[in-house]
């Protein structure tokens, strides 16, 4: 499984992972993402803190960043990039998908093939 965070990527996770909750499990604190059904394109991106990951999920070390995978959701995020961008008008995390047949003008949303649910039009 490869999943590649910018060096951008990784020092915002970092500050966000030092500046988040309490310290209880501090040595498998880190970044879950997954797939689920939504968006206006069928598949959205989800990416939360944890400290408990699940029984399955696929574990990565970026750098210092500790990065879980949900297993379900490992073929749609086998090759992703995860950049953080910075500017005027579009701030925040970036996914570059190899698996995406479409992508939604947000970035947050994809298709994924004949695979794909029905979108959600965006509000």
């Amino acid at each position: 499984m490869t999943v590649t965070l910018t060096e951008k990527a990784e020092f915002r996770l970092r500050a966000f992972l030092r500046g988040s909750g309490s310290d209880d499990n501090s040595a498998t604190k880190g970044i879950r993402i997954s797939v689920n059904g939504g968006g206006c394109n069928g598949y959205e991106y989800g990416m939360d803190v944890t400290s408990q990951p699940q029984p399955d999920d696929l574990v990565i070390q970026q750098g210092s960043v500790l990065v879980y995978v949900d297993a379900k959701s490992a073929p749609l995020l086998e090759g992703i990039v995860i950049d953080f961008v910075e500017g005027l008008v579009e701030s925040g995390f970036k996914f570059t998908n190899p698996n995406a047949t479409s992508t939604c003008g947000c970035g947050k949303s994809f298709q994924a093939g004949d695979c794909t649910p029905t979108g959600v039009p965006c509000t």
